[in-house]
């Protein structure tokens, strides 16, 4: 299963969809096939984006201007390309990343009433046509994720100073996830819509099968031009 060409995979999700635990279940996948990964996150991927990741969820900020939080998010996405995800990828090394531009169109955009259109054009202005190679969209109903995450906080299982996110209402959830459909409609060759809602193993497995047949579909690709 090794790949001729290193991956940029990314998961996304809303709230409690359990990126974080999935995302270390595929990078012990891939490294059993032979791919070299690394794991890495937005925002808070490099030593200046776990500053801005601080100010971003920190829940004291909950009146924070949408505009204000779009540009940090781009901040720490223009940090995070030029010093992890490019150098990793340049050397072979695939990455798998927790959330990436799709979240920011969808959060800021989608959710926080920016347009999505502008938001990505944006992107395309800072970061040309960089773009994830496969993204697996990790599904729940916006209520279930919430009790999770939210739980997770009261158990301490996640910063306790990183719950603005958590905080906000039910509808602004769900225009995230209205948000996230949407564009894995329109993408339908790189998202792999995965539910969510099942437990732990279930998801890990629908996940690898996803991968694989991405793989796949990508090596006959390549054996077709050449």
């Amino acid at each position: 299963m090794a790949t001729d060409t290193p991956l940029f995979i990314t998961f996304e999700g809303g709230e409690g969809a359990g990126k974080t635990t999935q995302i270390v279940h595929l990078s012990g996948f891939l490294a059993q096939r032979g791919v070299r990964t690394i794991l890495t996150r937005e925002p808070g991927g490099t030593a200046i984006g776990k500053r801005i990741r601080a100010v971003l969820l920190d829940p004291g900020h909950a009146g924070m201007a949408p505009e204000t939080e779009l540009l940090l998010y781009m901040a720490d996405r223009a940090e995070h390309i030029q010093t992890v995800i490019r150098p990793a990828l340049s050397g072979g090394t695939s990455v798998l990343c927790d959330r990436f531009f799709d979240a920011t169109i969808v959060y800021q955009g989608a959710a926080r009433g920016l347009s999505p259109e502008w938001v990505g054009r944006l992107h395309g202005l800072l970061f040309g046509g960089f773009k994830p190679d496969l993204t697996l969209l990790l599904d729940l109903p916006p209520d279930a994720g919430l009790a999770r995450a939210r739980r997770q906080l009261e158990q301490g299982g996640r910063a306790s100073g990183e719950g603005r996110f958590e905080a906000e209402a039910l509808d602004f959830h769900q225009r995230v996830r209205r948000g996230y459909l949407a564009l894995a409609q329109q993408e339908p060759e790189r998202f792999r819509v995965i539910d969510a809602g099942r437990d732990e193993d279930r998801v890990r497995r629908d996940i690898q099968a996803a991968v694989e047949e991405f793989l796949l579909r990508r090596r006959e690709t390549l054996s077709r031009i050449r």
